[in-house]
């Protein structure tokens, strides 16, 4: 017999805490589904609900638009996040047969809508065969409305690198991907079952798993491995910090690359973990202290307010600057809707930060400018403009095996699926002249 709560429901009174609170989807999934009393196969389809619709929701509200008597932006909340929910199994989920998907998702919603639902998402199954999405004619537009992003990421990614490669970024974004394992290196762990050790750079340093099972949770808590995209550990890779190093990560939080570093050098030497958010810190401390990681020193300061006593003695530096996310949208579909009032000021800020973190880099010493993002003004434009301010510093070319080499010491790691998968991300690095 079945027990717990419905896991369409549920996903519907989740979507409407998300919308009207601002709510990170990620959090809200989690507290959900561990107060819920749900089986683990109600608890997956809860979070694929959840998270489709907020992946996909420009284009479903397209889809309604074209079959309810009022517009989706004038229905009730309730009834708008029960016509998405259903929508989005019909087109989305091949595992459901439709008629059951429209039967469940209006008995779903409060009686007051069932009605409206059950029409709506009836007249589309009549004709949902035949049916063709009118689209913009507008590129960011179309893009936005097939890719459910906003008009200004879509641009942003038109501007950057064209219509054609941002229409392959973005259909990157969607479904689920394998989550990215770093491996600690200063243990021995078996991988949890299912678990596929990576290939290429990350050999040996990493492994995916298709979802953070509980045998994946049980590891974390143990310190046998952290979650972190392989873009990121690549990062790490290129900073290249080695044993016996000083290191400085200017941006750490929530400490994925402090650690990796760390990991990297065997801990030995001494990487300083900065954050401008004091209550982030203990993300850092309780991190390390899990993988068993001594050699990190976690505390606050603003990236933009270096620390003299660190002038010119850090072999290896790290600027991973707060960003507009674009490369990893396909991880926090909140980051879909923003507006370009939303991330606009960005290249100034990281320009402050990357020459902030200038200082800190010893003559022969590396600097790494990186984000996660895939927006040519945060990326290169900010590269460059570092560049031309200090003549000091040099690109200095890497290679990433099976991926490339740089280009003036930048690379831009674009998104990928599939059981290897990894974020859109950007990397320069430049080396501080010894004379």
């Amino acid at each position: 017999m079945k027990t717990g709560p419905d896991p369409r429901s549920l996903a519907i009174k989740s979507l409407l805490r998300i919308e009207k609170s601002g709510k990170y989807s990620n959090l809200e999934v989690d507290a959900a589904a561990e107060s819920s009393g749900m089986t683990e196969a109600d608890r997956r389809l809860y979070s694929r609900l959840v998270y489709g619709v907020l992946e996909r929701k420009i284009t479903l509200d397209a889809f309604a638009a074209d079959f309810s008597r009022r517009p989706p932006e004038k229905l009730d909340p309730e009834c708008r996040a029960a016509l998405r929910v259903g929508l989005y199994q019909i087109m989305y989920s091949d595992r459901i047969p439709d008629h059951a998907a429209v039967n469940a998702t209006v008995g779903a919603v409060g009686e007051r809508y069932r009605g409206y639902v059950n029409g709506v998402l009836r007249s589309f199954l009549r004709k949902k065969d035949g049916y063709t999405l009118a689209l913009p004619e507008n590129k960011a537009d179309d893009l936005s409305v097939r890719y459910s992003v906003s008009p200004d990421i879509a641009g942003v990614l038109i501007d950057s690198y064209g219509p054609d490669r941002a229409e392959k970024i973005l259909s990157s974004f969607s479904g689920e991907a394998a989550v990215c394992l770093r491996l600690n290196t200063l243990k021995s762990a078996d991988l949890p079952e299912g678990a596929r050790p990576a290939e290429g750079p990350l050999c040996g340093i990493a492994a995916f798993a298709d979802s953070v099972s509980p045998e994946v949770r049980r590891g974390i808590e143990a310190g046998d491995w952290f979650v972190q995209d392989a873009s990121s550990v690549l990062c790490t890779e290129a900073l290249g910090a080695v044993p016996g190093e000083t290191v400085a990560d200017v941006c750490s939080a929530p400490g994925g690359k402090s650690f990796s570093t760390a990991l990297r050098m065997k801990n030995e030497g001494t990487v300083y973990s900065f954050d401008l958010h004091e209550n982030k810190l203990s993300l850092i401390k309780n991190g390390a202290e899990k993988l068993g990681i001594k050699i990190i020193r976690a505390s606050a300061r603003d990236g933009r307010d270096p620390l003299p006593d660190l002038f010119g003695k850090c072999e290896r530096v790290l600027c991973d600057a707060p960003c507009s996310g674009i490369g990893v949208i396909g991880k926090k579909p909140e980051i879909r809707y923003k507006k370009e009032k939303d991330f606009g000021r960005l290249p100034e800020i990281q320009k402050e930060l990357l020459a902030a973190s200038a200082p800190y880099a010893a003559p022969g010493g590396v600097l790494v400018y990186s984000t996660c993002t895939l927006n040519k003004k945060e990326n290169e434009e900010v590269a460059a403009a570092f560049s031309a301010s200090r003549p000091d510093f040099e690109p200095y070319d890497f290679e990433i095996p099976g991926i490339g080499e740089s280009d003036g010491g930048m690379m831009t790691l674009f998104p990928s699926g599939g059981e290897s998968p990894r974020d859109g991300f950007f990397i320069a690095r430049f080396r501080r002249k010894t004379q």
